[in-house]
């Protein structure tokens, strides 16, 4: 999957929440927190590391937009430090057989970028994204579709006051 269309959308929606809140100083920090936090999101909505509960995961769609939602803050970072227009295809790494460790090394991926913002270790954050999608059975298209569909969701919440 070329990435670049969806790096050009989410340039866009950055530039239109900067500008629509005055946003001047450096954001990269919350930005990676952000993904964190959507990460984490997503963890919870799969359950896959909730071993004391016989409850199952969020419904298939619900999952999606919360990969989705990571995405955006993973492109973001990437346009930040000047590393998004680098990757065209959607880099995939190692499998894993669990997604609980697909989650964790992901977690790492982010922290390493955070402190050394590398072409390497963004590549690394893509590579346990792709990973996370295969044990989710997200396709490409699936992915892109739920991508595009949640930017026009946050350009009407930023029109609307969110």
């Amino acid at each position: 999957m070329n990435l670049q269309s969806l790096v050009k959308m989410q340039r866009e929606l950055d530039s239109y929440i900067e500008q629509k809140r005055g946003i001047e100083e450096d954001v990269f920090d919350r930005k990676v927190i952000a993904l964190l936090v959507e990460l984490g999101e997503l963890a919870n909505e799969t359950r896959s590391f909730k071993f004391w509960s016989d409850k199952g995961p969020s419904e298939k769609a619900i999952i999606l937009e919360e990969y989705v939602d990571s995405i955006h803050f993973l492109l973001s970072i990437g346009i930040e430090k000047s590393l998004a227009d680098e990757l065209i295809e959607w880099p995939v790494g190692a499998e894993y057989m669990d997604l609980n460790e697909a989650f964790l090394a992901t977690y790492k991926g982010i922290s390493n970028f955070q402190q050394v913002p590398s072409a390497k270790n963004y590549t690394s954050i893509w590579e346990g994204y792709a990973e996370i999608a295969r044990l989710l059975g997200f396709t490409t298209d699936e992915v892109v579709e739920a991508y595009h569909a949640k930017n026009e969701v946050n350009y009407t919440r930023q029109q609307t006051g969110y």
